[in-house]
């Protein structure tokens, strides 16, 4: 448990391991009536908690707000990852409120477009990580104006905001072009994610691809042995999966 909600966010961020698929466990897909249950049966298990902001325009859902982030970071030493998925009226507002309530990265969209240079500055001020989410259909080049200031790149598998889809064709060739796109930005850690469409069948198919992140919704909290799905995840290497 923390006693600083705003200590060592871009930090926690740094000192996630490199060389293997990190866990990230999607707080949406946890049972919300017993949240401190379900983070306190996956913190040895989780790198990041992933939590979905979403404002009911940018994105069909209503989801997560700053006080529960604020809570959560009190029960929790695991680095929290917000995707905001709001408009560009309040997307700086959106900002500020998460920062504050103790996220360690805060991921906004691409097709947040003229808003975008706004919040990294923000974020920035605020020592909170940057990262950048595209949805399936935005050309992957995009995020190549913002690689020097970004911790994480997200690519979408599924169409945004709704559950249970299966994953777009396309992800895999998508993730592999992101990838190629990192790398010719220098040695910078950026770390690549998937998110969408995860299940069993298709994690080690995104890792081969180049993943270094996927975002487990299911395949985590309704895993009928987390330790074993966990050393399994762990254990993909990057090019294996075909």
């Amino acid at each position: 448990m923390i006693t600083d909600r705003r200590a060592g966010s871009a930090a926690r961020i740094g000192r996630l391991p490199a060389g293997r698929l990190l866990a990230e466990f999607s707080l949406w897909s946890a049972d919300l009536l017993r949240l401190g249950e379900a983070l306190n049966a996956t913190r040895d298990h989780a790198d990041l908690y992933h939590l979905d902001v979403a404002d009911g325009h940018f994105a069909p859902s209503l989801l997560f707000f700053p006080d529960l982030v604020a809570r959560i970071r009190q029960a929790t030493d695991v680095a929290l990852h917000v995707h905001l998925m709001a408009t560009n009226e309040i997307l700086l507002d959106q900002v500020s409120q998460f920062a504050e309530a103790g996220s360690d990265l805060i991921s906004i969209h691409a097709e947040n477009g003229v808003a975008i240079e706004p919040a990294l500055d923000m974020l920035a001020k605020r020592d909170v990580a940057a990262g950048l989410v595209l949805k399936i259909d935005t050309p992957v080049e995009a995020v190549a104006p913002f690689l020097d200031r970004l911790a994480m790149v997200t690519l979408l598998g599924t169409a945004i905001g709704v559950k249970g889809q299966a994953l777009d064709p396309r992800a895999c060739s998508r993730i592999a072009d992101a990838k190629r796109l990192v790398a010719a930005n220098g040695a910078r850690r950026i770390i690549l994610a998937a998110d969408g469409g995860i299940r069993s069948s298709t994690v080690p198919e995104l890792r081969w691809a180049g993943a270094e992140t996927v975002v487990m919704g299911s395949l985590a909290f309704e895993a009928d042995d987390l330790a074993a799905r966990m050393a399994w995840l762990k254990s993909l290497s990057e090019g294996e999966g075909r």
